[in-house]
C-alpha cells in the first residue's frame, strides 16, 4: 500500500511539473534553423520540461545588448562559449529573424513567474528594453536581410501579440513596472497603426500585406532574391489573425479585416494540392536534392493560397534565386521547390476564425 502511495505521489509530481513547464513552442524556430545546419542527434538535448535548464541556456546565449543570436538549439547541452565562438561574427548578432527574441523574453517571464529566480526577470528585462530600443519611429521592427518593415517570421505580428500579452495583464509579465508598460503601449500602439498604413490598396480597394515594406515609402519592397515585391498570402494571415485578437477593434481595424478576408476569398485556389515525393536516389534536376514538390489536382482538397501575388492584378507568381519570375511550380529550381513554401492553406485559418470574430464583436458582413 506504501509503494502505491509513493508511486501515486511521484506520478502527481511529475505531472505536475510538465503542466507547469512553460512552452517551447515559439522557441522551436530557431531550433529548427540550428539543426538545418546540425544534424539530429548532435547533441544530448534537454527534455521540454526541464525549464530551468533552459532558461540557463537563454541566460548564457544572450548577447551584451540584451537580444539573442539566431538559430541556436535552445535545449541543446553545449558549451554556449563554445558555440558562440563557431558562428561568423554576423551570427553573433542580435537579430528578430527567424521568431528570435520576443519568445525568449516570454519563456524568461514564465520562469521567473514559477522560480522567482530574479535573474530571469533581469535577463527578461533586458530582453523588452532591446525590443523598445530597436523599434523604428515609424513603429516598425527589421529582419535579419535588410533595413526593411518586416513581416516575415512574424516580427511584427510576434512582437505587438507579446506587447499585447504585457497589455492584458498576463501574469507572467507581472514584473513589468509601471514606466516600461507605458513604452510598451506605445509602442503597440504606433506598431498597429503602421500595420493599418501598410495594407496595400490595389485600384482603391483595400488587399492584404506585402512581406517587407520600404520605411520611407511604405511600399513593397524585395527581400531575399527570390522574395520580390508581392502581396503575400502567408504573411497576410498572420497579420489578420493578429487583427482579429484585438479585444476593441476600432473601426479602421474592422475595415482591414474585412477588406483582407475578402482577398482571401477572391484568390483562393480551389481543387489543387501540394504532394512530397522522396527522392533517395536524388532528384533527376539535381541529384543532391533528395525530394520534390508538386502542384496536383484533387476536387476534395482544402483551398490553397499561393505564397506571392502581382501587387496589379493578383496573378500568381514564383522565383528562382536569380530573381526571375516563372509562373509554374516546376520551374522553380529544385532547391527552392522543396525548400520554401510557395502555396499553403494559411488563408483557411483566416476564414474560419472571421464568422467568430464578427460574432465577438457584434458586428454584421
Amino acid at each position: 500500500m506504501k509503494r502505491l502511495l509513493t508511486a501515486a505521489l511521484l506520478l502527481f509530481v511529475t505531472t505536475s511539473f510538465a503542466q507547469q513547464a512553460p512552452s517551447i513552442r515559439l522557441l522551436g524556430d530557431c531550433i529548427n534553423h540550428w539543426y538545418l545546419e546540425h544534424e539530429h542527434g548532435s547533441c544530448e538535448r534537454y527534455k521540454a520540461n526541464d525549464y530551468r535548464s533552459i532558461a540557463e541556456n537563454l541566460l548564457a546565449y544572450q548577447n551584451k545588448d540584451g537580444g539573442w543570436p539566431k538559430n541556436i538549439d535552445w535545449l541543446g547541452i553545449m558549451d554556449a562559449d563554445s558555440v558562440i565562438q563557431s558562428l561568423t561574427p554576423r551570427y553573433r548578432e542580435s537579430t528578430f529573424d527567424n521568431r528570435n527574441i520576443y519568445p525568449q523574453v516570454e519563456y524568461l517571464s514564465e520562469v521567473y513567474l514559477l522560480t522567482g529566480e530574479k535573474r530571469y526577470m533581469k535577463a527578461a528585462k533586458r530582453g523588452v528594453a532591446y525590443i523598445l530600443k530597436n523599434q523604428y519611429p515609424n513603429g516598425s521592427w527589421i529582419g535579419w536581410h535588410d533595413e526593411a518593415i518586416c513581416y516575415n517570421d512574424d516580427i511584427m505580428t510576434g512582437i505587438l501579440n507579446t506587447w499585447q500579452d504585457v497589455m492584458n495583464n498576463r501574469p507572467c509579465y507581472g514584473w513589468i513596472d509601471k514606466k516600461t508598460r507605458a513604452k510598451i503601449s506605445a509602442s503597440f500602439d504606433k506598431g498597429l497603426q503602421l500595420i493599418l498604413d501598410t495594407q496595400y490598396v490595389q485600384h482603391g480597394v483595400k488587399t492584404v500585406w506585402a512581406q517587407q515594406y520600404d520605411q520611407q515609402t511604405l511600399q513593397p519592397v524585395k527581400a531575399r532574391t527570390y522574395e520580390l515585391p508581392a502581396l503575400s498570402g502567408q504573411e497576410s494571415a498572420d497579420v489578420l489573425l493578429f487583427l482579429m485578437s484585438l479585444e476593441n477593434p476600432s473601426e479602421e481595424v474592422i475595415e482591414a479585416v474585412k477588406c483582407g478576408v475578402a482577398w482571401y476569398e477572391k484568390t483562393k485556389i480551389l481543387g489543387k494540392k501540394i504532394v512530397n515525393i522522396p527522392m533517395p536516389e536524388g532528384n533527376p534536376e539535381d541529384p543532391k536534392i533528395k525530394a520534390d514538390r508538386r502542384l496536383v489536382d484533387d476536387p476534395k482538397a482544402k483551398p490553397l493560397w499561393a505564397r506571392f501575388y502581382e501587387l496589379e492584378d493578383n496573378t500568381i507568381f514564383l522565383c528562382n534565386r536569380d530573381g526571375v519570375k516563372v509562373y509554374s511550380l516546376d520551374k522553380v529550381w529544385p532547391e527552392r521547390r522543396v525548400g520554401y513554401s510557395w502555396y499553403g492553406t494559411w488563408g483557411g485559418d483566416v476564414l474560419r476564425a472571421y464568422p467568430k470574430w464578427l460574432k465577438r464583436i457584434g458586428k454584421n458582413k
